[in-house]
């Protein structure tokens, strides 16, 4: 699989990726951006095109909080599923699934390309806390065929991240 790494002169200015490059300066956060030839829309897709494990792989994953109605981003490890009853249980959250184009209106990323940062506004943020086991992380630059790397705890300090267990501990 060939890739390309994208340099800021090859970044279209107002683009996905372009907001996602600009989010992660602001914040401070050292990423390194891909474009693939190919999908990596899903984890395991990320994982064989970067060479990394798929518990290494960022799923931003975008609920309605159905206390405020306000969109909730959940970063939530390749190998994991979200547990939303167990998650309602231990942290008393109640999400339920979004529209696809209100995502894509309020993040300004489509299904497949939902970054963790960049979005078009504050968005409240869980992380699954397996992610942050793990020095460097890939997640979605904006794109369903581009991703970054970035280092877990880098990440979630500057986008405030509450850590979570997504699932039961086994």
């Amino acid at each position: 699989m060939t890739a390309t790494e994208m340099t800021p002169d090859m970044i279209k200015a107002g683009s996905s990726m372009a907001r996602v490059a600009g989010a992660a300066a602001r914040l401070g956060l050292t990423i390194r951006i891909l474009k693939m030839n190919r999908s990596t829309r899903t984890a395991q897709e990320a994982a064989d095109a970067v060479g990394c494990q798929v518990a290494q792989i960022v799923k931003s994953l975008i609920f309605e909080n159905a206390e405020t109605q306000k969109l909730n981003l959940m970063l939530v490890s390749g190998i994991h599923n979200a547990d939303m009853d167990y998650i309602s249980r231990q942290y008393g959250l109640s999400f339920t699934r979004c529209d696809v184009r209100r995502v894509r209106d309020e993040t300004g990323f489509a299904i497949g390309g939902v970054a963790p940062i960049g979005h078009l506004a504050p968005i409240d943020t869980f992380i699954d806390r397996t992610l942050v086991d793990h020095e460097m992380v890939w997640a979605a630059a904006g794109r369903p065929d581009s991703v970054f790397s970035v280092n877990s705890k880098a990440l979630a300090n500057a986008i405030e991240a509450k850590i979570i267990d997504v699932r039961a501990p086994n």
